[in-house]
């Protein structure tokens, strides 16, 4: 990472944690909760794109990680006070990241289309087992009563009820998941995966195990999803079956088409538009699925590399220096003899 890209994501992030403390509208309760709501989906999207973007995994199962983290926290919420963040927060995280094992086991021998369809069909079973069963809440799912409070030796550290310091944890959580991720990209563990993302063969034969490779991916973007879920049912304080479902899991990876497939940024910008497109289009048609339908196309088209790649490729454009012709100098002759063909009296 260079100076100017790490001066440009502090000064990203210092603008965002600015947001509650800015005047009139823009620093009320809703601004504050959208955007909060916003940074959860990013960390849901990046969670993502280390699969879909780094390793080259297309996974359409990855909400059940989301979601079962989510019924996590809901099932060790207590009813009358706040639970211990740390417990719910490691329980959602650890949930997630055993399920992603489990599965991740049972289908990284698969690879293409048949990959895609049976991390679906993972999905849908964890689907289904959350909604066919009671202790769930079934089709109605389950309420967390308090959002949860972390403290350390008997003292309050962060108030999640608070929706002021709910979004500062939110963005907190954000950037350990943009550094975490940048620092394991640029290990040899993140190299091993742009090559097997690019050539497995080549890297099987270079002796590198790959499925333990994408196996370790695959669990590192379940348990990133896991948090994204312990944030999403804290937010929000109740979890359904829907959450797990594969049109969730589809949302995640419009995100990152939006954004730009293989950019960190891209998915942050990617959950941004997706949520602001959302809310822009339901205020206008009660048929806004089309309107964004249309949208997506049209980035697709216009933009293959995503927001991320757009912005990237205009900057490149605009910082490039139009040539200008040199004239040759008059008393300088255009062609010099070449050097072959000069008598004694000219070789120096």
């Amino acid at each position: 990472m260079t100076l100017r890209s790490t001066t440009l994501w502090v000064g990203a992030f210092v603008l965002l944690a600015l947001l509650p403390l800015m005047p009139g509208t823009l620093g009320s309760s809703f601004y504050v909760g959208l955007v909060s709501n916003i940074l959860v989906l990013a960390i849901f999207a990046l969670s993502l794109q280390l699969l879909v973007g780094y390793t080259g995994l297309i996974s359409l199962g990855h909400a059940a990680y989301f979601g079962a983290a989510a019924y996590a926290v809901a099932m060790l919420a207590p009813d009358s006070e706040a639970a211990n963040g740390w417990l719910p927060l490691i329980a959602a995280v650890g949930t997630a990241a055993v399920l992603a094992l489990v599965i991740g086991f049972l289908v990284m021998r698969t690879r293409g289309i048949y990959f895609i369809m049976v991390t679906l069909a993972f999905a849908q079973l964890v689907y289904f087992v959350v909604h066919d069963f009671d202790v769930f809440g079934g089709t109605d799912g389950t309420y967390i009563y308090f959002r949860p409070e972390f403290s350390l030796f008997g003292r309050q550290l962060i108030d999640l009820e608070d929706g002021t310091q709910f979004y500062w944890f939110v963005l907190l959580m954000l950037v350990f998941t943009v550094v975490l991720l940048g620092l394991v990209l640029r290990s040899r563990f993140g190299h091993a995966l742009a090559g097997i993302k690019h050539n497995e063969q080549r890297m099987r034969a270079a002796g590198y195990a790959t499925n333990a490779y994408k196996l370790g991916s695959f669990v590192l973007g379940g348990a990133l999803a896991g948090l994204a879920g312990f944030l999403y049912a804290s937010q929000h304080g109740y979890v359904n079956p829907e959450m797990l479902s594969w049109h969730n899991s589809g949302n995640a990876l419009v995100m990152i088409i939006l954004g730009g497939l293989g950019s960190l940024p891209g998915a942050i910008l990617g959950a941004f538009a997706y949520v602001l497109l959302n809310e822009w289009f339901q205020g206008m048609t009660k048929h806004w699925q089309l309107l964004m339908g249309g949208t997506i196309i049209l980035v697709a088209a216009l933009l293959p590399q995503g927001l991320a790649g757009g912005i990237a490729t205009l900057k490149s454009r605009l910082g490039r220096q139009p040539r200008v012709p040199v004239r040759a100098n008059a008393s300088t002759p255009d062609t010099a003899p070449p050097a072959a063909h000069l008598t004694r009296e000219q070789t120096p």
